[in-house]
């Protein structure tokens, strides 16, 4: 049995039939159709599903859809306004950050997370919220100067590009 839910994300209102236990994961990749927020393990342990629900990086994975009534998702896609991409995602580009790109929408978030609260985190502070999100391909080095980066461009001590 389904239930009907309204769900906010990216700023948008979604009314949506889902059953009472399906994952939020599950209902914005295949009811929404917003692919960017990938299934990875499906138990938590890989971030790769990292979407912010009322600002705070949330496992997609292990989140009930029903639970997210009345709150604020955002997803990879409703990160950037319009064409202009945010500057977590500028930086990872900038920086090379992006490899085989699975890990990258949950990194991208959770970085855009923490860098809403300290645009200058230290490298322990940037390894700790990074902490939740695996790569794959073994790209931390990049990746963390890339939030460094994203940093310098969020308080304005670096040029873009």
């Amino acid at each position: 049995m389904k239930t009907l839910l309204k769900l906010n994300i990216n700023g948008e209102d979604f009314d949506l039939a889902a059953s009472p236990g399906a994952y939020l994961v599950d209902v914005i990749r295949e009811t929404v159709g917003l692919t960017g927020t990938k299934k990875g393990c499906g138990i938590g342990d890989c971030g790769a599903c990292t979407v912010l629900i009322d600002g705070r990086p949330t496992l997609s994975c292990l989140t009930l859809a029903l639970a997210c009534v009345g709150k604020e998702i955002v997803t990879i896609e409703g990160l950037s306004k319009g064409n202009e991409l945010h500057p977590v995602q500028k930086a990872f580009i900038d920086k090379g950050a992006v490899q085989c790109g699975f890990c990258t929408p949950g990194m991208v978030l959770s970085a855009a997370a923490l860098l809403r609260e300290n645009d200058r985190p230290s490298r322990d502070e940037i390894k700790t919220a990074l902490a939740g999100n695996l790569c794959r391909c073994t790209g931390y080095t990049k990746i963390v100067e890339a939030v460094e980066h994203a940093g310098q461009l969020i308080s304005g001590e670096a040029h873009h590009g």
